[in-house]
Order: C-alpha cells, then structure tokens, then sequence
C-alpha cells in the first residue's frame, strides 16, 4: 500500500511536470492522479494485449494515463469555462 502511494506521488508529479499548468489539488491529488494513470495505463495495456491480468502497468505507461488523464480534465475545464 506504502510503495502504491510513493510511485503514485511520482508518476502524478511526473505527469504534471510534463503538461505545467493549472491544476486541481496537492500531494493527495497528485497521488491520486498517479494511481489512476497506472489504472488507466493498465486497462489499455491489457485492451491491446500488452500486460497480462495480474501484471500492473510500466512507470512510462503509467506517466502517459496520468497525462491522458491531465488532459481529459483540462478539456472537460475549458468546455465548462467556455459554457
């Protein structure tokens, strides 16, 4: 769980790193980004058949789900701004 936490803090800031910018939240939300890039990552991975079930997501996959996921919000933000 501890080590789940740690490279989820390091695949978010990585990811925000990557696309700076305005974006919600502190180290939780960071965390929370991160781990769910990795999800994300994973579930494409296994879609197109590059992991197995039980095999987690690579770091540079998990930075590319979190950055998709940056991405998705900022677009989600823009349409709302724009509304």
């Amino acid at each position: 769980m501890i080590w789940t936490i740690v490279i989820g803090l390091i695949v978010g800031a990585v990811a925000k790193l990557l696309m700076p910018g305005k974006d919600p939240g502190g180290f939780i939300i960071t965390i929370l980004l991160g781990i769910a890039g990795a999800t994300i990552a994973r579930w494409i991975g296994q879609a197109v058949g590059m992991y197995r079930g039980e095999e987690p997501a690579g770091i540079v996959a998990s930075i590319l789900g979190a950055v998709l996921l940056l991405w998705i919000y900022r677009m989600i933000m823009k349409k709302r701004v724009h509304h």
